[in-house]
């Protein structure tokens, strides 16, 4: 009887912490202790998809940026809540990805020059935001950053106010993308920034120390090099490591696969 009493109480302790912590109990059948640990931490997951592509998920959230590839490079990923998209150029837009993904609960945050390169059929999705502009979406916010070349032989590029940077903030934390961009005093002046991914190559972009320097300058908790296919020798980041590490040790550089053997 007393072992009956005693099974029934360990029971009902057991029923009671479930609804009191929904996050951090899991059946063993059906979810990893890893999965556990992720789910009750509410980590942000960052999914490298190619050069300037990536996938963000936190919680029931998925963040699109840049989607291009087609839809084949997205397979294996949950469908999107919010796309963001930088540029015009086709390594940061693809109208075609877009039509093969299914983004139909999506929306899409974009500045006027790409809003205007897609099709009529998204419009009610897409939110405009330009240089400067912000919006909150899901409980998030998203504000565009300035992107844009300083070098007068690459002004051609990527004029000032066509494209945009974005900084997210998920849950306190503040996540940085450069988009295509120079060390330009707006990324420089940048503040409390957790993650930042910083593009770096030529001719399009900038040089790893330029790279290099524009981090030092606004002092992220941790910055990811992306965008730097290239000429070896221009978007070494190995030496973007070297150099951001000799100037802070206190900001951690981490290195995704961005170019998989596959992609192109």
């Amino acid at each position: 009887m007393k072992s009956i009493l005693s099974l029934t109480l360990v029971a009902l302790l057991l029923c009671a912490a479930c609804k009191e912590s929904p996050k951090t109990v899991a059946s063993s059948d059906t979810m990893s202790s890893k999965e556990v640990t992720e789910l009750a931490s509410s980590e942000i997951r960052i999914i490298p998809i190619s050069h300037a592509t990536a996938v963000l998920e936190w919680e029931e959230l998925t963040i699109y940026i840049d989607p291009v590839g087609g839809a084949d490079a997205f397979k294996d990923q949950r469908q999107p809540d919010l796309i963001l998209i930088t540029d015009i150029h086709g390594d940061h837009l693809s109208v075609e990805t877009l039509k093969g993904l299914m983004t139909e609960k999506a929306k899409i945050i974009a500045p006027q020059a790409v809003a205007d390169k897609i099709p009529t059929n998204f419009t009610p999705q897409i939110d405009v935001l330009n240089n400067g502009d912000s919006k909150e979406r899901f409980g998030i916010s998203v504000e565009a950053i300035p992107m844009y070349n300083l070098r007068k032989e690459a002004l051609k590029f990527h004029e000032k106010g066509r494209g945009n940077g974005y900084v997210i903030t998920i849950d306190g934390k503040r996540l940085y993308f450069s988009g295509d961009t120079e060390d330009i005093p707006e990324m420089r002046a940048l503040k409390n920034i957790d993650m930042a991914f910083v593009c770096m190559n030529l001719p399009y972009t900038m040089t790893v120390e330029s790279a290099a320097d524009a981090v030092l300058a606004f002092q992220p908790k941790q910055v990811y090099p992306y965008h730097y296919r290239g000429r070896p020798e221009i978007s070494d980041v190995a030496a973007f490591k070297k150099i951001v590490e000799a100037g802070n040790k206190q900001i951690e550089v981490v290195q995704l696969n961005w170019y998989p053997t596959n992609s192109n």
